[in-house]
């Protein structure tokens, strides 16, 4: 077994990876065991943590590091693992996630992106353009290019595009290649090395084909050590669910997406809101010939109540309650479809087994028209942070955990085999 002292995250490369995200620190052992059962040809990050997520949960970047760790030791992991310090915005950020040993940084440029742009009227984008003009150089340079990808399709660089693109992701662009200008400088002077995921996945509008070349281009151009780019793809991808949307239609568009990274990289691209998307698993990994990065997060901390309804009912029941009082509030920062009333109170629902299948049950038969909703499980997913900060309800998750270690272990060992089994599917 390895020593605590030779576990060390390291860069994982064009290799295909997946991303176990841990917000309460006790996932590692069952991340390990869905490996172990079915994750060949397949890199895991094990430790991996967003700065949100860290303030939303009083975690520091050591502790999240540390528990990782001692969860790979304790289960006597040997293979590698990357270590994703997720959603960067400034370089105060990276500062922290360096000092843990983090090697994955996924910028987060979102603040500067305009949301708006494909909205906007020829008259309006004309204004909008002149506003940014300055700052942003690049667009005569590809104005009135065709790009002809490997999948026959033909992207047209037009005028209306450039100046989109330069509109919607200008700033966010600057923004984003000055920060891995800075997450370079640390590790040159370190003599330690690093990659770089960059993230524009979250709009509502998704990236076109002629934004995601442009950004891409750009980011290599000027520098920076792209391994891995996550546009915002067509469809829906809320949390705590599958995807919602046309998987033929999608799958058109991750071969053209695949085809840009290839042209230009070759990079990997990765999915964010990767949690429970396994009806589109196969595709990503075909389109992309095994180039692919999945990143998932709420889903260990939604199995973590699951054993909480199995060994302690009477608090899951409290912390339904409790999730629904935040819900409201907590749901603002995520693109979720939920509602409180799609799903009934826990007074209405006597059988503790019938709360855990409406608040935490993903792999049933979905009756047609429904859609993938699964309202109990996104109220869960995004008041997380209020459940595990409250000071009855957090130790009474985390005492149920360690209690029950085993337990956890095993749901998350089926609950991630499934994921990692329906990647393999399309490799």
């Amino acid at each position: 077994m390895n020593e605590a002292s030779d576990l060390k995250p390291v860069v994982l490369g064009l290799a295909p990876s997946f991303g176990f995200g841990d917000r309460i620190g006790l996932a590692t052992p069952g991340h390990v065991a869905s490996m172990r059962s079915a994750g060949s040809g397949i890199e895991p990050i094990y430790p991996q943590q967003s700065i949100r997520e860290m303030t939303r949960t009083q975690r520091t970047a050591p502790q999240v590091m540390q528990e990782a760790l001692a969860g790979m030791q304790t289960t006597g992991w040997e293979g590698r693992t990357g270590a994703d310090a997720d959603h960067l915005k400034t370089n105060e950020d990276v500062d922290l996630t360096f000092a843990a040993g983090f090697t994955f940084f996924t910028i987060d440029p979102s603040d500067y992106v305009d949301a708006q742009a494909d909205d906007y009227d020829e008259t309006t984008l004309r204004q909008k353009f002149s506003e940014v003009s300055e700052q942003v150089s690049w667009p005569e340079s590809y104005q009135g290019r065709v790009i002809e990808l490997s999948t026959g399709t033909r992207v047209e660089l037009t005028e209306e595009a450039c100046m989109r693109a330069a509109v919607k992701y200008g700033l966010a662009l600057n923004h984003a290649i000055a920060l891995a200008d800075y997450i370079k400088q640390v590790h040159d002077a370190a003599g330690k090395d690093y990659e770089i995921e960059l993230s524009v996945d979250e709009t509502d509008q998704p990236t076109t084909l002629a934004e995601h070349f442009i950004i891409a281009d750009q980011c290599l151009q000027r520098g920076m050590k792209l391994v891995s780019l996550a546009p915002r793809f067509i469809g829906d991808f809320e949390k705590g669910i599958d995807f919602i949307g046309d998987i033929d239609e999608l799958e058109k568009s991750l071969r053209d997406h695949a085809a840009i990274a290839a042209l230009l990289g070759p990079y990997k691209l990765s999915l964010h809101s990767g949690s429970d998307k396994l009806s589109m698993y196969a595709a990503l990994a075909r389109t992309t010939e095994g180039r692919f990065h999945v990143k998932t997060a709420g889903t260990s901390y939604l199995e973590a109540l699951r054993v909480v309804a199995r060994h302690d009912a009477s608090s899951f029941r409290e912390i339904i309650d409790f999730s629904r009082g935040r819900f409201e509030t907590d749901k603002a920062t995520y693109h979720i479809s939920a509602q409180l009333d799609s799903v009934p109170p826990p007074s209405e629902i006597s059988e503790d087994k019938e709360l855990e299948r409406l608040y935490l049950e993903l792999w049933e038969e979905v009756p047609e028209g429904r859609g993938f909703t699964f309202p109990g499980r996104q109220i869960l997913h995004c008041t997380f942070g209020s459940v595990l900060t409250d000071p009855t309800y957090g130790p009474r998750v985390r005492q149920t955990l360690e209690s029950h270690l085993d337990t956890y272990t095993e749901v998350l060992e089926d609950h991630f085999a499934r994921h990692l089994r329906a990647l393999q599917s399309g490799l």
